[in-house]
């Protein structure tokens, strides 16, 4: 199965890793990958650590656990470029939380692209 079908169709959680340029490390929630093409991939990111993370320090890990099991993939991120409140971050959003509408919506918004450089199982290799 293609990495970006696989995403479509998997239900779980998903943790991105980055550090910055003194190594230290910062874990948070995000939702799937948005796939452009087979090695490109991008987060919608608000102005927090993360995105402040990969201004210094471009590699970043995407750690994905499927609900309830212990499969899933990790992904090694490096960040190619990043578009400040772009129109396509409200066309590629796939839920809209109303309980945290308010919040998401304040301060600047970042889609954030990556290059994947490798794929591996959440568990093994």
């Amino acid at each position: 199965m293609k990495i970006d079908r696989y995403f479509e169709e998997a239900k779980g959680v998903g943790i991105l890793a980055t550090a910055d340029k003194s190594g230290n490390v910062n874990a948070a929630v995000y939702g799937r990958p948005h796939f452009f093409g087979e090695d490109t991939v991008a987060f919608i990111a608000a102005e927090r650590l993360t995105h402040a993370n990969l201004l210094s320090n471009p590699h970043a890990v995407y750690l994905f656990k499927e609900a309830d099991k212990y499969e899933g993939k990790r992904l090694y991120l490096t960040k190619i470029r990043e578009e400040k409140d772009s129109p396509l971050i409200d066309e590629i959003r796939r839920k809209k939380y109303k309980e945290v509408e308010g919040k998401y919506n304040a301060g600047p918004k970042y889609l954030i692209y990556f290059k994947l450089d490798k794929v591996l199982p959440l568990i093994g290799e």
